[in-house]
């Protein structure tokens, strides 16, 4: 009698539910997950789950019915459930549609209900096959889908990826681009991970906003929409309404959504389009500005929380890395390869005493990004103490990381300051530890002999 695919889900959890002892529901895919779509009781359960996580995972996967019971070692099931059956649910052809659970609260003939639970399940996999499969997602649940993928985005480029791919899905448009603002103006981002299905068309646009970025009517666009809050959305005619100049887009544009993203200053513009004229429906519009506003959040919150690990790790002074991020660095060493250069300032006392602790802030700053200038790519400078810097390099000889220090004194000096270094390569079996103490001993040996210089630590 069943309509749709629910309703034979329904109808069957409900018959189980009449003679077995067990909380029964059916759980089919959508995407990667099982969404359960029926059952009975209202105790509490998931509404969905990854498809590898647990029984009902594993048996989607492998195809084969299970029944399991507690144990230490085993599966972690509800404290009023005696055990749990899953079978799969299977199409004609065999295919692996959904699976059945049974959570038994009671003790019960388990072989002889599992054998039941698998003709059951046949039967309504069966069934569904013929309804046409799982039903579809709806737009509620596609939307907190890609919102939940927008959260978990860990960095800005999977933020860009799971943003565009929701625009993607959501509108049912072919292609989606996301542009940000940057210091030098509104600049493409590209994804990091290409889209399977990407056409020719988002080629095309790609290519083209690249070499107009700073397009005026792209820019007048832009400012359009962050000044209304809402999308704008571009007719059939190709009419744009915002001067004579057409947008910077390839031929065989006929739909185009541009939807703001954050504020003006430092947010930027999605843009959703298609080689049809598809005419999107105001619920599709609203959709996505839903989703460039979740999009913006979750931007804006790895922002903030890149600029906090910046912070935590670094100086606020100079900037630098400081003594704790020394420590992590100097675990991960080569010996024979890397160098530890021990600085520090000359006279910074006097610097300090003489002319304030301001003066001597400045110093410091100064002398800072001097020696960040010297150093060469992939070097780093470290600032461990009130006027001690540390610098880890790796080097093929140990002259060579004497005429990196030395680079670092004349650099010094151009900036109206000295200072002396002391430099280790780390031995075979030596600690790291170890190694820079042989630095700081070089550095106090030039200290000695008149400062301004630079000292090797003998092997």
């Amino acid at each position: 009698m069943a309509s749709a695919a629910s309703e034979a889900c329904q109808l069957t959890v409900t018959a189980l539910g009449r003679y077995a002892p067990a909380h029964v529901s059916v759980l089919l895919p959508l995407h990667d997950r099982l969404r359960r779509v029926a059952a009975t009781g209202s105790w509490q359960i998931f509404a969905t789950l990854p498809l590898r996580t647990g029984l009902a995972g594993r048996v989607f996967v492998s195809g084969r019915a299970e029944t399991v019971h507690p144990t230490t070692d085993g599966p972690t099931l509800p404290p009023d459930v005696y055990s749990q059956t899953c079978v799969p649910l299977l199409s004609p052809t065999g295919a692996v549609v959904g699976v059945l659970t049974l959570d038994w609260t009671e003790p019960a003939a388990l072989p002889a209900w599992q054998a039941t639970a698998e003709q059951v399940g046949a039967r309504l996999g069966a069934r569904i096959a013929q309804l046409g499969g799982p039903p579809v997602e709806s737009r509620d649940e596609k939307l907190l889908r890609h919102a939940a993928n927008l959260t978990a985005a860990v960095d800005e480029a999977g933020l860009v990826d799971a943003a565009v791919d929701a625009a993607r899905d959501v509108s049912g448009l072919t292609s989606a681009i996301l542009l940000l603002a940057r210091p030098s103006g509104l600049r493409l981002v590209e994804p990091e991970r290409p889209h399977d299905a990407q056409g020719d068309l988002e080629h095309r646009i790609r290519k083209s906003l690249t070499r107009h970025q700073s397009h005026p009517t792209l820019e007048r666009l832009t400012a359009w929409v962050h000044e209304r809050g809402a999308a704008y959305t571009l007719a059939e005619d190709g009419a744009v309404g915002l001067g004579e100049q057409e947008l910077p887009l390839p031929d065989g544009v006929s739909t185009l959504i541009a939807v703001p993203l954050g504020p003006a200053e430092t947010g930027g513009l999605l843009l959703v389009a298609d080689e049809l004229v598809r005419r999107p429906d105001p619920t599709t519009v609203n959709l996505l500005e839903l989703l460039a506003a979740q999009a913006w959040i979750c931007l804006d919150r790895l922002r903030s929380l890149a600029g906090l690990r910046k912070r935590a790790g670094s100086d606020p002074l100079t900037g630098l890395r400081h003594y704790g991020s020394f420590g992590e660095r100097i675990t991960d060493t080569t010996p024979g390869s890397t160098a530890l250069l021990a600085i520090d300032v000359d006279d910074f006392k006097i610097i300090n005493d003489t002319y304030g602790h301001q003066a001597g802030d400045q110093v410091l700053v100064e002398l800072a990004r001097a020696l960040e200038t010297a150093l060469r790519q992939g070097d780093e400078l470290y600032r461990v103490g009130g006027d001690e810097f540390i610098a880890v390099i790796e080097v093929g000889r140990p002259e060579e990381a004497a005429g990196i220090a030395e680079r670092l004194v004349t650099a010094a000096r151009r900036v109206g300051r000295t200072i002396s270094v002391g430099v280790a390569v780390q031995n075979d079996a030596e600690s790291p530890e170890r190694t820079l103490r042989r630095a700081d001993a070089a550095l106090y040996d030039v200290k000695r002999e008149g400062r301004d210089g630079v000292r090797l630590a003998a092997a």
